[in-house]
């Protein structure tokens, strides 16, 4: 067991940025690491590096989430963390948004976080113990202009993140949401040269991440918000 006191990582929205920053990490800390992503051939070369496994899922399906948590139990075993990272954008004038890309935007953002949780947390419950972390945004606590689908769907992830703390802390289930509150740094996407430091470092979310695993039981908490120390409250 890892000195988190979790084995299983499974990492929902794999990409090259945040995801890829917390799956090292974890992997570090000795968790065997399970990636999904609606295209799992993108994760090969992380998975190498990891010795993790890639599966392929869209979080917004529930028979495809169902099976994903199927397949991780079967092929590993059953994730003791899940970490849910996806989120759709669907940006404009409110009166020129598309309901049905409006509808995506919901869909993968918030109904995919509860989808994950309910399976997540039906192992979980069976050992009394595990931990769900949600990626949240800026959008997760203030509405901006011509983005309003994004910060339906993240406010209501926040409240599902909320929701599910108060159930299951009680159930021995860490739940925690973490507002990334500025650009994240990622590969081919860096801050300007007279503005250092003004964009979040993956490495460094992902350590407070690992942080929350680490917290005692006395001392949990449900929420973390997270902004370069550049940026303006």
């Amino acid at each position: 067991m890892s000195p988190s006191g979790h084995d299983i990582a499974l990492i929902i929205g794999a990409g090259e940025g945040l995801s890829a920053a917390i799956a090292r990490l974890f992997a570090q800390e000795g968790m065997r690491i399970a990636l999904a992503a609606r295209n799992a051939e993108k994760l090969f070369s992380l998975c190498k590096e990891i010795d993790g496994r890639a599966f392929g899922c869209d979080a917004a399906r529930p028979d495809q989430v169902a099976q994903l948590f199927e397949d991780v139990e079967r092929e590993m075993s059953a994730p003791d963390v899940v970490v849910y990272n996806p989120s759709a954008r669907a940006r404009g004038a409110l009166i020129d948004l598309d309901p049905a890309d409006v509808e995506r935007s919901l869909a993968v953002t918030a109904f995919g976080g509860f989808l994950v949780a309910q399976q997540a947390v039906r192992r979980m419950l069976q050992k009394q113990h595990g931990a769900i972390l949600f990626t949240g945004a800026s959008a997760s606590i203030k509405g901006y202009a011509r983005s309003a689908p994004f910060a339906m769907g993240k406010f209501a992830l926040r409240g599902l993140a909320q929701s599910m703390a108060r159930e299951l802390s009680p159930q021995g289930i860490h739940v925690a949401h973490f507002v990334i509150d500025g650009s994240i740094r990622n590969p081919g996407r860096y801050e300007p040269t007279d503005k250092p430091d003004s964009m979040l470092d993956p490495d460094a979310i992902a350590e407070n991440y690992l942080h929350a695993l680490r917290q005692p039981r006395s001392a949990w908490t449900w929420e973390i918000e997270l902004r370069p120390w550049v940026e303006n409250f």
